[in-house]
């Protein structure tokens, strides 16, 4: 086993990893305990009560953060040449159809999020099996599929960021950077947990939310009291 360096176990001791914190504390710590030379990542992790391998309880769904991520995403839009202008317009980084799935076909995908109009969907099968493992694929569920390109692209430049439950029932997701203020990280996570509450699933049984952490990028897990978040 790797040993720690001082200044990871200088930060390790200030973590206490039997108590859970409330949201804005452990955002105010998040910030302290990183010990990365970058503006890292802010990432929630919170581990559901449900069974992804169901098909309604197979969380997903789409959050606008208040304060952003703190990250310009790169956006793609699928559209037919009568919305091109459209998508240009509202920002979209690349535009086209055609030309991007055999780019998308060759290996590139230098984006974050790809938008499609739901008339082009059908030909977007040549490359599911690309886009569908890195969650790239268009989706009606998180607002990816639309004939309103401009406000697809604009929520996305915004701060509207998708999550999903992975096969271990956990939801991941970032929520902004080390340089974001306690008060912004913690109204970014508090958006994000509280959209979580309300899509609850009917079928979920006993504890909905089982655990909530946050970390920044190679910064000890600071547990959270899922009772500190109000909806």
């Amino acid at each position: 086993m790797a040993q720690l360096t001082k200044k990871r176990k200088a930060v390790e001791g200030k973590v206490d990893p039997d108590k859970l914190y409330q949201l804005d504390e452990a955002m105010g710590l998040v910030k302290e305990v990183n010990t990365t030379k970058f503006d890292a990542s802010v990432d929630v992790h919170v581990r559901m009560g449900l069974d992804p391998r169901k098909a309604d309880q197979a969380l997903r769904g789409t959050v606008s953060l208040p304060h952003g991520t703190g990250k310009t995403k790169r956006v793609l839009v699928f559209c037919s040449p009568e919305k091109e202008a459209e998508a240009k317009e509202a920002g979209a980084d690349f535009v086209g159809l055609d030309e991007y799935m055999q780019k998308i076909s060759d290996g590139w995908l230098d984006v974050d999020v790809i938008v499609a109009t739901p008339n082009v969907m059908g030909q977007l099968g040549k490359v599911a099996r690309i886009l569908g493992p890195r969650g790239l694929m268009p989706n009606p569920k998180t607002g990816t599929v639309t004939n309103d390109i401009a406000s697809a692209v604009q929520e996305v430049k915004k701060g509207k960021i998708a999550f999903r439950v992975d096969k271990f029932g956990i939801v991941h997701a970032s929520v902004g950077r080390v340089s974001f203020s306690p008060e912004q990280l913690t109204d970014n996570a508090h958006e994000l947990i509280a959209t979580l509450i309300r899509m609850k699933p009917s079928t979920a049984k006993g504890v909905y939310m089982k655990s909530v952490s946050v970390a920044s990028t190679m910064s000890p897990g600071i547990a959270v009291d899922p009772k500190s978040i109000k909806v």
